[in-house]
């Protein structure tokens, strides 16, 4: 009898050894009524490789990213610290989700997660993890992720198609889903006072599609903390 129970509690000790995080499957889902993600970007890295740090002045390549979607500059940081990242292409839609993969075997020592992409339509709101410890055992893995501001332009809430991506440039680059309005006069959100990364208060709106004090749609375009589901399973 206590061979039996020492096999078999040997047995269970085998089936959830933790094993190193290196073949990753990360699925995003955007939890939101009307708001899309841009590209994602999907990164592990090692301690130092922080994209973002609440209560912090966003750097320059964050900016670009909560701004106008650009990745380019955060890949280049996160190819400087030999870190593993992908990132999901064409924007994701409000419900929808997409699965990314990533591989440490080459960097074990590449044991963070981040994850961002910007909102749309706002003038500088994303979704983001920073640097979460990667669990170390089999299995799947939940965790809820809020939008934050980069505190890096005012929320005027007006669109300026194209030229309003560019770090600097006031106003939102675009909606991907075709529901804002135009003709705001701006102001919705009030003043910006908190210039370093914050959670976001989330879009305001109007009824007016052609006119009033903000180009987004008050039915389609607010939102509430979380806005993403994230789901990391270890394989």
């Amino acid at each position: 009898m206590k061979k039996l129970a020492l096999t078999a509690a040997l047995t269970a000790s085998l089936g959830s050894a933790p094993v190193f995080a290196q073949d990753l499957s990360i699925t995003v889902t955007n939890l939101t009524h009307g708001m899309a993600f841009t590209p994602i970007l999907v990164a592990a890295h090692d301690a130092t490789g922080n994209l973002f740090d609440i209560g912090q002045p966003a750097s320059a390549n964050l900016q670009a990213m909560a701004e106008g979607g650009a990745l380019t500059g955060l890949e280049t940081d996160l190819d400087g610290i030999s870190a593993t990242h992908t990132n999901t292409g064409a924007p994701l839609m409000a419900g929808d989700d997409v699965t990314a993969t990533l591989n440490t075997d080459a960097t074990p020592t590449n044991t963070k997660l981040s994850v961002v992409s910007m909102l749309l339509p706002t003038n500088d709101g994303f979704m983001g993890l920073d640097a979460m410890d990667i669990p170390t055992t089999t299995g799947t893995y939940h965790y809820y992720i809020n939008a934050y501001d980069a505190g890096t332009e005012a929320n005027d809430e007006l669109l300026n198609p194209g030229a309003g991506g560019a770090p600097g440039v006031a106003g939102i680059p675009g909606d991907p889903g075709g529901l804002a309005g135009s003709g705001g006069t701006g102001g919705a959100a009030g003043t910006d006072s908190n210039t370093t990364i914050h959670i976001h208060r989330g879009a305001l709106g109007d009824d007016q599609p052609a006119a009033g004090n903000s180009d987004l749609d008050n039915t389609v375009h607010r939102w509430l903390n979380p806005v993403a589901r994230v789901t990391i399973t270890v394989n």
